[in-house]
């Protein structure tokens, strides 16, 4: 509340945020002339009321809000006495009185009182069909329809209004009634601009229709009226279907020929116009019926299904993207002729600096190894995310667990969705940025629309021996990369390579040596057996043997005695072939590590070929391998006589070493001796030794030599005892 012009006002907001009076019955009273509106409204002011204007159940209201202290009555500004004199000045023309607002203000003010919300919101929210297509009514309609229902229903009101008074007074006609609402509508007229009916039985049947209807009744029957192409439910299924049709494909002046031939015996209205049927085709429920007969279910999803609207990230190694495309060069093969390869680039989605690559004409797990290590060796920290497709050899390198060893999240793109990958407008701006400027650029893809994305073939022909070489590809190829990473990136226009070296990510720490390791020796598919000629692997179609070294070129002939026979998980680094590691798998399936294995020694057959180290080599070997033998019949057979099952204790002859020299078996029988029962006289004598080594003084302390009786020994029973 607040003084002005030496009244008590209180706001419109006040009142109706107060919850004492409706903004439409405050509008209803102004317009009526029931409330004094000391101060219209305008753009930076709220509309004031004089309070002692108010009906008396609004100023009760009003008071009791003031008692509880949710109003606040405001003193006057200047005693009584100094605002008399002001009214004095004001009337000798000494002090200038503000004129109220211009009509202009007037007006707008007065239309805003007047205005129905309800009648706003009613035409907002009005939908009709146009086309067979929901469509909300024009802004020019909406503003139409609020001021004519704004002022019908006022005019509605009054109606009822003096209808009331007539009734209690016993007077009044409806012509006298329509009179006076005829001239109220006038005056409305130049203030609010509605177009209601200007006669008074036009106006009193519009009235009569709001009150039956209600603001759908002041709505034109021309709106919505679509009398362009009414097609009935079945004929429309049957343009989709020829829109659709495979045999034969059909244009569409085809179409609209072959349905109109088959309205009459259908009882369907015939197409005005090809126009016509191209309309109805595109309209926008129609369209995705039947795009995907015509231009694929691909392009349907890509242009009817909602898309993601995603931000990158800030931070480097948050997500890394994997994928494999054509170098966009051409080079010469060895056979002269004119050829492309491909590559697997590993790119680094927040400042788009390429990690790592590999080039190889298959996009299979190898490349994808090579790239995903060279990333890692560059970068020195693990990705937190990696994304990749499901093609080539990802599948391989799943199974292997190598993404959940690199990276802390693995994920797979969806197919045929290039949108959703970032490294495919990467490779885009890399074709038309770096590679285009070479001669030797093979086009981008072959969607792009642009001529300058396709290569000049007639001078690449004219030119072809003057093309890279593989490894010259190769060499451009690293260059142009190179270039790229220090362009200036679009987002902050600073080198991406910098960008990314001064990029720090706590989410992803430095990797160390061990980790390295861990990552990247790659396990084989399935397990190998060590045979006599050691243990195979293949890799890439290639066959390699290796075999357990007891010391360098020296093979461990004793774990080979263990272990011969049995199955162990290889694993191997892509990089070194130098050497593998063997690992045993439990029961639970855990890997135990057993040996480091050593590629094959392989010697010359022919002797004239041979080495002086190789025949070293042999004749150790040889010797090496008698003694396995030895050691092999010595632990066989003693474990025969142990447990009594030796073919000589039942009456029977073990056999003798086949292709060995005798001096091997007199070996082993010599080995068999020592270790089993000995011959009596042979422990006889040792214990003759033994005794004739003793020391007798303390046995003989204190007595006579004549006293000491000769020992006599009882061989036979000696024996037995032994």
């Amino acid at each position: 509340m607040e003084y002005y012009k030496g009244k008590l006002c209180v706001s419109y907001k006040e009142l109706v945020d107060g919850g004492i009076v409706s903004g439409a019955n405050l509008r209803q009273m102004a317009v009526r002339g029931k409330i004094d509106v000391v101060r219209r409204a305008s753009l930076h002011r709220c509309a004031l009321i004089a309070v002692d204007s108010l009906p008396e159940k609004y100023r009760a209201q009003l008071e009791a809000l003031q008692r509880e202290g949710k109003v606040e009555v405001p003193r006057p500004s200047l005693p009584e006495k100094y605002r008399a004199q002001l009214e004095a000045l004001q009337r000798e023309g000494k002090v200038e009185v503000p004129r109220p607002d211009d009509k202009g203000e007037e007006k707008e003010e007065m239309k805003r009182l007047i205005e129905d919300s309800s009648a706003r919101e009613y035409y907002e929210a009005w939908v009709y069909v146009v086309s067979g297509v929901e469509t909300h009514l024009s802004r020019k309609l909406i503003e139409k329809y609020t001021k004519n229902a704004s002022v019908v229903k006022m005019l509605a009101e009054r109606m009822d209004e003096m209808k009331a008074r007539g009734r209690s007074s016993g007077r009044g006609r409806k012509g006298d009634c329509m009179e006076t609402l005829l001239r109220e509508s006038e005056k409305l007229r130049s203030v609010t601009g509605h177009t209601l009916p200007g006669s008074k039985k036009r106006l009193g049947a519009m009235i009569a229709k709001y009150r039956k209807d209600g603001y759908g009744a002041l709505i034109s029957g021309n709106v919505g009226n679509d009398s362009t192409m009414k097609l009935t439910e079945e004929a429309g299924q049957r343009l989709i279907a020829l829109k659709r049709s495979k045999v034969p494909v059909l244009t569409d002046a085809q179409i609209f020929a072959q349905y109109n031939s088959e309205c009459e015996t259908r009882g369907w209205k015939k197409l005005q116009s090809i126009r016509t049927l191209e309309n109805w085709l595109k309209r926008p429920d129609i369209e995705p019926l039947w795009w995907d007969a015509v231009y694929g279910e691909m392009s349907a999803h890509q242009r009817y299904d909602r898309r993601h609207k995603t931000a990158l990230p800030q931070r480097r190694d948050t997500l890394w993207y994997g994928d494999g495309t054509k170098i966009n060069l051409y080079y010469r093969g060895e056979d002269g002729k004119v050829r492309t390869t491909s590559v697997y680039e590993v790119i680094d989605a927040a400042t788009e600096v390429f990690l790592g690559f590999s080039i190889s004409d298959k996009e299979d797990y190898e490349a994808q190894y090579m790239a995903y290590r060279m990333a890692i060796q560059v970068s020195l920290h693990k990705p937190y995310e990696i994304v990749h497709d499901n093609q080539g050899g990802h599948k391989k390198l799943q199974t292997q667990r190598f993404f959940d060893r690199i990276c802390h999240v693995h994920r797979t793109t969806a197919p045929y969705n290039g949108a959703s990958k970032t490294i495919e407008s990467v490779f885009g701006r890399f074709q038309a940025q770096v590679l285009h400027k070479d001669w030797r650029f093979s086009g981008q893809n072959i969607t792009a629309k642009k001529e300058n994305s396709r290569p000049n073939l007639e001078f690449i022909e004219a030119n072809k021996d003057k093309l890279y070489t593989l490894t010259e590809l190769k060499q451009a190829y690293v260059k142009a990369r190179t270039e790229w990473n220090e362009m200036a990136h679009p987002a902050t226009g600073r080198p991406r390579i910098e960008m990314y070296e001064e990029g720090v990510n706590s989410e992803t720490p430095v990797v160390t040596a061990s980790e390295m390791v861990d990552m990247f020796w790659v396990e084989s598919d399935r397990m190998s057996t060590f045979t006599s000629s050691g243990i195979e692997i293949t890799v890439s179609g290639h066959k390699r043997r290796y075999e357990v070294m007891s010391s360098p070129g020296v093979p461990d002939t004793e774990w080979r005695r263990r272990h011969t026979g049995e199955r162990f998980v290889v694993k191997y680094d892509p990089y070194d072939f130098s050497s593998i590691r063997l690992y045993r798998k439990d029961k639970a399936g855990e890997l135990r590590f057993e040996r480091v294995a050593e590629p094959y020694i392989v010697i010359h057959r022919a002797i004239l070929d041979q080495s002086e180290g190789e025949a070293a080599f042999i004749r150790a070997q040889q010797k090496a391998a008698e003694e396995s033998r030895i050691e092999r019949q010595v632990e066989g057979r003693q474990i025969e006589i142990e447990e009594g099952t030796a073919p000589e204790q039942n009456g029977l002859s073990s056999p003798r070493l086949k292709g060995a020299r005798s001096e091997l078996q007199r070996q082993i029988e010599s080995r068999l001796r020592k270790y089993g029962k000995e011959p009596a006289e042979l422990t006889l004598g040792r214990m003759t030794k033994k005794i004739s080594n003793m020391d007798w003084s303390e046995e003989l302390k204190g007595r006579e030599a004549k006293d000491i009786e000769p020992v006599k020994i009882d061989r036979q029973k000696m024996a037995g005892k032994l």
